[in-house]
């Protein structure tokens, strides 16, 4: 795996446990699937970063947030996990409640129903 190569890990909803805001330092129990998916990848030797808009540069809560994903990350994996809301050239994936998939230079939907 390249020292660049990450994946991308929503928080909310994906990886912890979500259904309402509760302030930048709550952050719901780990989801089993995820949790041992991310424990696997990690345990593989690859780069994992949590994804959220929680830490986004414009966000005033923002050094409150990446506390308390640190505090959460080393209370459920052990390790403390980097979090990030920017992509780069380094995310070889991304696993989010929210995206949708698309073949790449087509903008056509992946796995869409007719």
């Amino acid at each position: 795996m390249s020292d660049t190569a990450w994946i991308g890990v929503d928080l909310d909803g994906t990886l912890a446990v979500y259904d309402e805001w509760r302030g930048p330092e709550h952050i719901g129990e780990p989801i089993p699937l995820m949790a041992q998916r991310v424990r696997g990848w990690l345990i593989g030797g690859y780069s994992v970063k949590i994804f959220t808009a929680r830490v986004s540069s414009g966000n005033p809560e923002r050094v409150k947030s990446l506390e308390a994903i640190r505090k959460w990350s080393l209370r459920v994996f052990g390790v403390a996990i980097p979090a990030t809301a920017e992509k780069d050239y380094g995310m070889i994936e991304l696993w989010d409640d929210r995206c949708r998939r698309v073949e790449p230079n087509t903008g056509i939907e992946i796995g869409a129903t007719p």
